[in-house]
């Protein structure tokens, strides 16, 4: 799997444990198991069994028990979105989410969205917070403001230049509302639009529907900010046309509009006042083009970057990926200065603002929304895409054991009956080690198969 230079540079336990898991009876069968959840970082253990059954005559069509099993487990993927987490189960929920936003742009009938979704208006904004205190950045066509030429991967980049000075309480606080604050946008955002078009909220109903598909993502000075597809629809959704008045221009203007109205007031509890937390000045809205008519902003394009950060979230800023419980873990955890005092002013909050939930949100700096979200009518949902995987995985073990199949046989039921337990997750430290190995595996297998995929496509252009 590997060379023997690599082996050399691992620690003593993490070796003896690998050199066990490799000379152990049952290791060919836990490859098996690995490669089958895709290198999962951290697989769940399940014991227990089926059996597949002839409804009418009781006769066992197939039988499955975990006691054969390496350990006696079946290990199963652990699903986590986090790419710090798992990189393996993030990929196939980046892989889930380019599907499901990219449905809502170009259509896909199979997966209930028309393709006549392309032609209605669609528009990719990004809402982000205002500013908490000036930050180290880099700049076009002039130093930053301490006087330096920052460089692409500087690490004061987002930085407070004065922490001192850098509002921090109001920084979380805005994270923990920014649910919050696109609940009014979007409400406010349908009475402009009704304002532009000229007639009342009800008639605007009535005639069109606003579609959303958004991700959150975290800037270095950790603010999140907001990316979303918004789309003009018919009354029924997708499979209408919007109104002759839902013009690209007027969703523009109305997203502007509504931006600028929202506002969240925060009561004054204890030794903080009150505050009123606004979307930041730093709007941008842009048409989203048909793919591969040289627009920069396409339909593949915003899928992708949807799907990329969807799978990230906090700790791209230094903080950790799991709650923390006081201040001196952050010491323990080596957390960086910037994100431990937004840490800090989070558990300080929390006797503060109980209803809130500031200490189980801290390692989130306060935010407490769903990472990716969508509106029930914008395209297919993440569940609808997994069952498709699973239904196929599910035709791939009849195939493979002989199973009638209840598609080509109605007639043809089976009875399954089964038990399982949870006993357990992760790896050892060997086996984690190679799980890693695996997935690496199978990420450049992924690569090599987009590259020659690549290839022919560009050699059938010419």
């Amino acid at each position: 799997m590997t060379d023997s230079a690599t082996l050399a540079g691992l620690d003593p336990t993490t070796l003896g444990d690998l050199l066990r898991v490799a000379g152990s009876p049952g290791f060919d069968r836990w490859q098996d198991q690995t490669r089958r959840n895709g290198g999962c970082a951290d697989p769940i253990h399940l014991t227990g069994a089926t059996k597949t059954l002839d409804p009418t005559t009781r006769t066992v069509l197939h039988h499955y028990s975990t006691d054969a099993e390496p350990g006696g487990r079946l290990r199963i993927a652990c699903g986590n979105r986090r790419a710090s987490r798992c990189p393996s189960c993030a990929w196939t929920y980046a892989g889930d989410t380019y599907h499901l936003i990219r449905a809502g742009l170009v259509g896909d009938p199979a997966k209930g969205t028309p393709d006549t979704v392309r032609d209605h208006p669609r528009v990719f904004a990004t809402l982000t917070a205002p500013s908490f205190g000036p930050v180290h950045n880099r700049l076009d066509n002039r130093p930053c403001r301490c006087g330096t030429w920052h460089t692409d991967n500087a690490p004061e980049l987002g930085t407070p230049i004065d922490p001192s000075r850098y509002d921090y309480v109001s920084a979380v606080l805005w994270n923990n509302h920014a649910s919050d604050l696109w609940r009014y946008f979007t409400i406010y955002l349908r009475r402009e639009i009704a304002k532009r078009a000229g007639i009342t909220q009800k008639a605007a109903h009535e005639q069109s529907r606003l579609s959303f598909g958004k991700v959150a993502e975290y800037q270095k000075r950790g603010a999140v900010h907001f990316h979303a597809v918004i789309r003009f629809d018919g009354p029924e959704g997708p499979d209408t046309p919007p109104p002759h008045w839902a013009s690209l221009g007027l969703l523009t203007d109305a997203i502007r509009a509504a931006a600028d109205r929202v506002a969240v007031e925060v009561p004054p509890a204890k030794d903080q006042p009150a505050r009123t937390l606004r979307w930041g000045t730093e709007l941008d809205v842009q048409p989203i083009g048909a793919f591969g008519h040289g627009e920069e902003i396409t339909e593949q394009a915003v899928a992708s970057y949807v799907a990329k950060y969807a799978t990230k979230a906090a700790e791209t800023t230094g903080t950790v990926d799991r709650r923390v419980g006081n201040k001196e873990a952050l010491i323990l955890l080596d957390v960086p200065d910037h994100p431990r005092r937004l840490i800090e002013a989070c558990l300080d909050l929390h006797q503060v603002y109980p209803d809130r939930k500031f200490l189980q949100w801290a390692h989130m700096l306060g935010f407490r929304g769903h990472f990716s979200t969508k509106s029930r009518r914008y395209s297919t949902t993440l569940g609808a895409l997994r069952q498709v995987r699973a239904d196929y995985r599910a035709a791939q073990e009849r195939r493979e054991r002989g199973l009638p199949n209840p598609d080509d046989h109605p007639e043809a039921t089976t009875l399954v009956v089964a038990h399982w337990a949870y006993a357990g997750h992760g790896h050892t430290p060997g086996e984690s080690w190679l799980a890693a190995n695996i997935r690496r595996d199978i990420a450049d297998a992924r690569e090599t198969a987009r590259q020659a995929r690549e290839e022919l496509d560009h050699e059938g252009e010419w």
